[in-house]
Order: C-alpha cells, then structure tokens, then sequence
C-alpha cells in the first residue's frame, strides 16, 4: 500500500489490563474510559461475561447485573484500548532477531570491561591476570641465574601466582590460551658494568630473553604474548657480570621498579 511522506515505523500492540478488588456489590471504577460494554471483555472467576446483559460500562462505570462475592476473582482487557510503541517489549527479542555487529556498548569499571547486554561467557574477561612485585631489595650474586621472589601480590585473580614459595605464575586447570606476560627488573648499582640479562623460563626452561649493557640503575623489561596450557609454570630470572653482587631494587611504596605480571588474552 502507498504512503505520502515517511512510511509510519511497525507497532508492537498488547491490550491494557486491570484486576479488580472484589467485594459484594455490582458497582466498580474502570482505570481507562470506555464507550460502551462492548470495549471490555469482563472475566469473573476466569469465565467471560455477555457484555450488555451481565454488565454495563459508561465512562469509567463498571456496572454487573449480579453482586460479586469477597472471594471472586475478576479482571477485564479493554478491547478498544491497545498500547501501541515502536518498540518490541522487554525481553521479547532473541540473538536471531538482532542484526550482526548491532550491540555496540560495553560498561567500563575500576578494573575490567564488561558487556552491557551480552550473555556472561560471550566475552573473554582477561582471566587469569596476576601482577606481584619485589617489596624490598634482592641481592643476586656475580655470574649466577638467580630467580627474582616477587614476594607481593596486586593482582591473582585465580589464586595462581605463587608468592611465598616458587614464586611462579600457573597455569589452572582449564585455562590455557594465548598470555601476555610481562616482566621488569632495575639494577640498583651504582656503577656499569658489561652484561645485565632477564628471563622467562616456562616450566624451568629457557623461553623468553632479553640482554643489555647495564649503565647505572637500569631497568630491563621484557614482554610477549605467548601460548600456554594448564600446568604450565612461568618464572623470572636475572644474570650479571658485575663482577660482585648487587641488588634487584624492591620497593613497597614504589612497586613497579621489579615486577612480575600477565593475563590471559584468549
């Protein structure tokens, strides 16, 4: 069918409805106006009334033929009444009614992205994630891989990160995927010496590396993103040529000078 000017949107219509409060009589107040009886369909212990011969309606007057008990229940649907919006009603629409790339929102809190109207699952939440620290300094002797004991704990979001013990990230059951994993150390001397190296082993091997001519208080860091599955271990090591010991500088007011930290990605 033709239209002159903009074609009017789809309406979605349900019939407005209202439940009475019985007690014993035949006279009641409609909440919308009505023309005549035949604008309502009356039920009365769920049996539909004869509009015009069990009752009457004028305006907002509700009028039966016969008295209604305390005990009976009694609601009508103005038939002549439909609520009518543009819009679908709540909760009526499903994944197949929805357009590709048609949910564009995500609500952003202190730490985390989440979806606004996606089911819990449909995104990846970055978990596993553990971030620790060096709370004080650690002495790591002259030509001896030593592993750092990021001994504080910001982050474990999955009680994987070991602290007290090996001071390792592990991977839990069911959690293996691709893993961004940092680390960073600062040497704290105060003089330069040839070599300053920092690794990553997984599971006590050599697997991320870096090196660098250390100058006074350097910081190495190191970061990639790699795959992993569960069982998978991950901890952090240094190695000098200083030609005598020196220290990991650890701070517990600044704890970013030597830290240790990673997520999951997908």
């Amino acid at each position: 069918m033709p239209f002159i000017g903009n074609q009017p949107a789809l309406s979605y219509t349900s019939f407005a409805k209202q439940d009475f409060s019985t007690s014993a009589t035949t006279s009641y107040t409609l909440d919308n106006p009505v023309a005549n009886a035949n604008e309502l369909a009356l039920f009365i212990n769920f049996v539909r009334q004869e509009p015009t011969t069990a009752y009457s309606a004028s305006g907002t007057t509700l009028t039966l033929t016969s008295a209604t008990a305390s005990s009976d229940d009694m609601y009508c649907v103005y038939l002549g009444k439909a609520v009518q919006t543009v819009n679908p009603p709540n909760a009526s629409v499903g994944t197949s009614q929805l357009a590709d790339n048609a949910v564009t929102t995500a609500k952003i809190t202190d730490a985390n992205i989440t979806s606004a109207k996606l089911a819990s699952g449909v995104l990846p939440t970055n978990t596993p994630a553990w971030s620790a620290y060096l709370s004080s300094d650690q002495t790591v002797s002259n030509a001896t891989v030593t592993k750092i004991l990021f001994n504080t704990e910001l982050i474990d979001t999955d009680n994987a990160y070991d602290n007290s013990t090996n001071y390792r990230f592990t991977v839990p059951s069911g959690k293996g995927g691709n893993y961004y994993v940092h680390a960073s150390v600062r040497n704290g001397t105060s003089t330069d010496f040839d070599s300053f190296y920092l690794y990553i082993k997984k599971n006590g091997s050599d697997f991320l590396f870096a090196s660098m001519v250390s100058y006074f208080r350097e910081t190495r860091e190191l970061n990639n993103v790699v795959p992993l599955v569960a069982g998978d271990y991950l901890e952090a090591f240094v190695f000098h040529s200083a030609g005598n010991s020196i220290n990991m500088t650890g701070s517990s007011t600044t704890p970013f000078a030597t830290h240790f930290s990673g997520f999951k990605l997908t």
